[in-house]
């Protein structure tokens, strides 16, 4: 994007890797949440300009007044690309900014935690397990114990305070909790206010911080006109299952497959896994999930405008014809070309229409993007 852009902005959430990604590419760094980086870069702005080399802004929404001079440097050498890296952990604030003064000249990319294809196949259960973060645990030798909680308890004291939250740190912490009891599940703020002491609209003003910071994903239901009823409320989940994991206290693979809840967080790791994908390709897509009254379901639906997916999820190795058969079905319903049956299978078949694949190869396909897109 810095080759077709004066401007990049990378966001993503706080400890994912944006700055070691970013001094990676040279150039010249801020810190724009320390005072001290702040004066430097009032101080040399003119002579950064006449330099013409990269300059990182990290936290840029932290000093909105730097928008501005970005603009004005921007329009009087429009041109020029590659000038500037601007780094966020807080989509609203930093958005604002973009909309505001940096309109047409920004391209926005969305940095995950690392996922299946950066660590590879192998440490599959270790990913799931401990979640994307580098200092996680899904790095063997950057083993942390109490990391995830730690990095919790700091979003809540600290980061998401500043950021505008109004909850106090010990409510914020508390909603936390709830959260994780209620992922893979129908959105219902109204129960989760209840168990809180709130009402409904300050829980998801409260949910929104949340999804800004990149910590948690509703999943909007597809509306289409079938006979069947469909449920209207958007899904829950926590993007990364390490702080899932953390939060239900589970440390181990063997204490994660006893739980009752395994397979909702093996559904919401599987599609974390391939929202990541889809954005770090550049690939338009819109993520659903189709439920109806009766319990025929579709995990995730992704419509990429000329071609829908149907994705149904199953922590099984060995996924049964009653499985396959519902997918077909639902997937008829709303008039889906494709459908992928997403399993821990040894055993990957595409027919092209219709696959049972494993993660892996899910995201393979994934790469490939809709037919209509390679025909095209």
């Amino acid at each position: 994007m810095l080759r077709h852009y004066p401007a990049a902005a990378l966001v993503g959430p706080r400890q994912c890797g944006k700055t070691t990604l970013a001094k990676s590419l040279g150039g010249s760094y801020f810190d724009l949440e320390d005072e001290a980086d702040i004066l430097k870069l009032d101080l040399s702005w003119d002579r950064l300009m006449e330099e013409q080399s990269l300059i990182v802004l990290d936290e840029a929404q932290s000093y909105p007044a730097v928008f501005k001079r970005m603009r004005s440097t921007i329009d009087r050498r429009r041109g020029e690309v590659g000038r500037f890296l601007i780094l966020g952990s807080v989509a609203p604030a930093l958005m604002r900014e973009v909309s505001e003064s940096m309109a047409g000249r920004l391209a926005l990319i969305e940095l995950a935690p690392f996922s299946l294809d950066e660590v590879g196949p192998a440490m599959l259960d270790a990913l799931w397990l401990y979640g994307g973060f580098p200092d996680g645990g899904v790095l063997e030798a950057n083993v942390r114990p109490g990391w995830h909680k730690n990095y919790l308890t700091l979003l809540a004291q600290r980061d998401l305070p500043t950021w505008g939250l109004p909850a106090k740190p010990q409510m914020t912490e508390r909603l936390f909790r709830m959260l994780a009891v209620a992922h893979g599940t129908p959105w219902n703020a109204s129960a989760i206010g209840q168990s809180l002491g709130l009402n409904y609209q300050t829980v998801n003003s409260y949910m929104d911080y949340l999804e800004g910071a990149f910590l948690v994903r509703r999943l909007h239901p597809f509306h289409a006109n079938i006979r069947k009823r469909l449920v209207k409320s958007p899904k829950f989940y926590w993007r990364d299952s390490g702080l899932l994991h953390a939060l239900l206290g589970v440390s181990t693979r063997d204490a994660l497959l006893s739980q009752p809840w395994v397979g909702a967080s093996w559904e919401g790791f599987v599609i974390q896994q391939a929202l990541a994908r889809l954005s770090a390709l550049g690939i338009d897509f819109t993520p659903h999930y189709v439920r109806t009254s009766d319990q025929y379901e579709i995990d995730l639906l992704l419509d990429f405008g000329t071609e829908r997916w149907a994705c149904e999820i199953k922590l099984t190795t060995v996924p049964t014809a009653d499985d396959l058969a519902r997918l077909k079905k639902v997937a008829d319903m709303i008039g889906v070309g494709r459908k992928i049956m997403v399993s821990r299978t040894l055993d990957s078949r595409d027919e092209g229409d219709c696959a049972s694949v494993n993660l892996d190869c899910f995201l393979s396909l994934l790469k490939q993007g809709p037919r209509s897109r390679l025909s095209g």
